[in-house]
């Protein structure tokens, strides 16, 4: 790669993409290096997709600042970029007198960190918010709500190509050398160079971060595993439904509805060290079972559809599991670098608020020039089965593909699938079609649809069955015909 790049970010989970798209505002060249074949493929992608109110962070913390921040801000957020949200409200559940003075405790945490509208309601009131929760008294935040996680980063890292930024996937950065006032970034494909250089590399934040030459962090994986209940199940849920924290300050296992009609139940909480390790456990899945069942009342076996776990990447005293503040910071010791480690939850809620920081750092050492070119709008993928008839006709009649449903389940059509084909950031794992337009999400979890939609990228992009990729780097999901 011979230009030269003003930044290089490392990283496009929600706050990599974030940061590139607040950078995009200026007059920049920027480019964007991420190791997987699209955005969202790590932590960003395997969480419960909540907007946090910010009652739980110490008061002053960085993670505190940025959750009530991206609360506050979020109804103009998802509008400009066409995200599917609802400020929902959470409960906050508690059992025993030990459960309420942990909701008092946090209660008052919060009114700290400016959380507007926290209030101790007893079980009517409980029952009249959401009569499939569990509890006999609670704390109610009308702030939290519910976002899909996959279309906010999607649309986060669209925004900021529609605006400049260039991506570059399948590029795990091997080798970071400054020469000459110019960082040389070797990764398993090519040679990036940057005057600046952005950490946001989530799980290998501190890897980098040493390959930078700011050594010290501990990043602890901490791996938590959920349950996918059924739409048929999401009916009977109005809000996330959280236990009182223990006297660790942790949550638990909780139950969520999801933007789309779905509940998680999870996360467990386990640590690990292997950080690629998206495996589920017996144990642990019976154990969300026995705890989901106390959040939400309607729990049944048989609406389970799937499960699937996420790493959460927690700053950590080494060898505990002490859990550290959010790092955005820049050192003079290691020049015209931006380093952001250990950002965990609240992320996906304060993403945009990480990223005016990080891009404020930028601006103590050099004069940013705006980008009169901006365009902060960003329109999603038309989707198909929320129109009304009327809407639905004339899509059809503009476009026959309109006409035909692919994924049964979600009422995905051909037309979506082919919009999400010729993606902006050129994304065309299955994957990465699923997280654009929720097909396969469905009861039958691509049962149905998935060979067709592998036609269509076929047919599309002008691949072969054996190019194609499910997720990651070598995930390939044919290896030939069954039959001539």
């Amino acid at each position: 790669m011979s230009q030269i790049y003003d930044v290089v970010i490392i990283g496009a989970g929600v706050v990599g993409s974030a940061i590139a798209r607040e950078f995009s505002k200026y007059k920049l060249k920027i480019g964007v290096l991420e190791k997987e074949l699209d955005v969202c493929c790590g932590t960003s992608g395997r969480n419960s997709g909540v907007l946090h109110a910010g009652f739980t962070y110490k008061t002053g913390s960085l993670r505190a600042q940025c959750a009530v921040e991206g609360n506050t801000e979020f109804e103009k957020v998802a509008e400009q970029l066409d995200v599917p949200f609802k400020r929902t409200g959470k409960l906050v559940i508690g059992f025993t007198d030990e459960d309420m003075q942990s909701l008092l405790k946090y209660k008052a945490l919060g009114e700290a960190n400016g959380v507007k509208g926290l209030e101790i309601i007893d079980k009517e009131r409980l029952c009249e918010l959401d009569s499939s929760a569990g509890g006999e008294f609670a704390m109610y935040s009308p702030a939290t709500g519910i976002l899909n996680p996959f279309a906010y980063t999607v649309a986060l890292a669209e925004s900021a190509k529609q605006n400049g930024v260039d991506f570059y996937f399948n590029n795990e950065v091997l080798e970071v050398k400054r020469e000459d006032g110019i960082y040389n970034i070797l990764t398993g494909r090519d040679k990036y160079q940057a005057r600046w250089v952005v950490n946001s590399s989530g799980l290998n934040s501190a890897v980098i971060s040493t390959m930078l030459g700011i050594d010290g962090y501990t990043i602890g994986g901490f791996k938590g595993e959920y349950f996918i209940l059924d739409k048929k199940a999401g009916k009977h849920m109005n809000m996330p439904v959280y236990p009182a924290p223990d006297a660790k300050g942790g949550f638990g296992i909780h139950a969520t509805p999801t933007v789309d009609g779905n509940i998680l139940i999870g996360p467990s909480s386990e640590l690990t060290e292997d950080f690629e390790d998206y495996g589920v456990t017996v144990p642990v899945l019976d154990n969300l079972i026995d705890k989901g069942m106390k959040m939400f009342k309607p729990f049944k076996k048989e609406d389970f559809i799937r499960s699937f776990s996420g790493i959460r990447p927690k700053r950590i005293v080494k060898g505990t599991r002490q859990t550290l503040d959010f790092v955005v910071e820049t050192r003079e010791e290691v020049p015209n670098v931006i380093n952001l480690v250990g950002i965990e939850s609240p992320g996906l809620t304060g993403a945009l608020p990480l990223a005016r920081r990080a891009i404020a750092l930028f601006a103590e050492k050099e004069k940013l020039i705006s980008n009169d070119n901006f365009n902060p709008i960003r329109k999603g993928i038309v989707c198909f089965s929320n129109q009304s008839n009327e809407v639905k006709n004339e899509l059809i009649s503009k476009d026959p593909n309109y006409g035909e449903i692919i994924c049964r389940c979600e009422g995905i059509t051909r037309a979506e699938i082919v919009d999400a084909v010729h993606n902006c950031l050129g994304v065309d794992s299955m994957t990465g079609i699923k997280n654009r337009t929720r097909a396969t999400m469905g009861r039958c979890q691509g049962g149905y649809c998935q060979t067709r939609i592998a036609e269509i990228i076929m047919e599309e992009k002008n691949k072969t069955r054996e190019d194609l990729v499910y997720s990651r780097v070598g995930s390939y999901m044919f290896k030939g015909k069954v039959r001539d």
